[in-house]
C-alpha cells in the first residue's frame, strides 16, 4: 500500500535540516537563474514544485505566462501573498495534475529527489507538458558535492548518496549524481542536450549561512565558485541538465 505523505509537514523545518537556507535563496537561486538564461524560450513557462514562490518571482522577468504545479496548499498560500494574480497555481501531485496546455519553458528545480516515481514524471514532462521545441530545466541536489564527501569522511553519512534522516523528513527520496539523474531522464524519453554543475562547493549549508553575514565572502570568491563549477559539475552544490522533447 503506498504511504500517504503530509507535503504540507514535508516542507516545514526539523531537527537536522532546515527545509531551505539562506544560501539557497540568496546563492544558488541567483545563479540557477543565470545558468538557465542562455537556454530559455519565449513563450509560457511551467514550474513543478514552486514552492513558498521565492524562485518563482526570479522567473517573472521571463515570461508573462506562468504556472506553478505544487503539493502542499501551505506552501502555494504563501506564494500567492508573494505573487498574487502574477501566476496561476495549480494544488496538486505531478502524478494526478491535469495542465491544460504544453509549455516552452519548464522548470524543475530541487524537486526530483521528493519524488516517488520521479521517471513517470518525467515522462509526463516529455509526453504531455513540453512543447515540441520546449526545454526542460532540472536542477537536483549533488551527491558527489565536496561538503557531502567531506561529511562522510567524517562520519556523519555512510555514503555520498545516502539519504540522512532529516532529508528524509524532508520527502527526499534519494540523492542524485550526474549519471543516475542522466539516467533518469533518459528512461523517461528526454534528450539530454546540456549537462553543467552549479555553484563549486565545500561547505555544508548551515556553514555558508553563518560565513554569508561576515564579510569573509566576497561576491567575487563567489563568481569564482560559480566558475569553478563550470569546469568540475560534478563537485557543484547542484546538478543541472537542459533536456529537450525526446521522440
Amino acid at each position: 500500500m503506498a504511504e500517504t505523505r503530509d507535503f504540507n509537514k514535508e516542507i516545514l523545518d526539523n531537527e537536522g535540516r532546515e527545509y531551505f537556507y539562506g544560501f539557497d535563496f540568496d546563492v544558488m537561486h541567483p545563479f540557477m537563474i543565470r545558468s538557465f538564461e542562455p537556454f530559455f524560450r519565449k513563450g509560457s513557462l511551467l514550474e513543478l514544485g514552486s514552492f513558498k514562490g521565492d524562485f518563482t518571482k526570479r522567473l517573472l522577468p521571463y515570461s508573462g505566462d506562468i504556472t506553478c504545479v505544487e503539493a502542499s496548499d501551505a506552501a502555494i498560500g504563501e506564494a500567492r501573498k508573494k505573487l498574487g494574480g502574477k501566476v496561476k497555481f495549480v494544488n496538486s501531485e505531478f502524478a494526478k495534475a491535469a495542465l491544460p496546455a504544453r509549455y516552452d519553458n519548464i522548470v524543475l528545480t530541487h524537486v526530483l529527489e521528493h519524488l516517488d516515481d520521479p521517471v513517470a514524471a518525467l515522462k509526463r514532462v516529455n509526453d504531455e507538458w513540453l512543447a515540441a521545441d520546449g526545454r526542460l530545466f532540472l536542477v537536483c541536489p549533488n551527491a558527489n558535492a565536496p561538503s557531502r564527501q567531506i561529511a562522510v569522511k567524517m562520519g556523519l553519512i555512510s555514503h555520498n548518496s545516502a539519504v540522512t534522516p532529516a532529508e528524509a523528513g524532508h520527502g527526499h527520496r534519494r540523492t542524485y549524481t550526474l549519471d543516475t539523474l542522466e539516467r533518469d531522464a533518459a528512461a523517461a524519453g528526454l534528450k539530454v542536450s546540456h549537462r553543467s554543475g552549479i555553484f563549486f562547493k565545500a561547505l555544508a549549508n548551515f556553514q555558508w549561512d553563518k560565513l554569508l553575514k561576515t564579510d569573509i565572502i566576497s561576491k567575487e570568491y563567489l563568481e569564482g565558485c560559480y566558475k569553478l563549477g563550470q569546469e568540475y559539475p560534478d563537485l557543484c552544490s547542484s546538478i543541472f541538465l537542459m533536456c529537450e522533447k525526446g521522440k
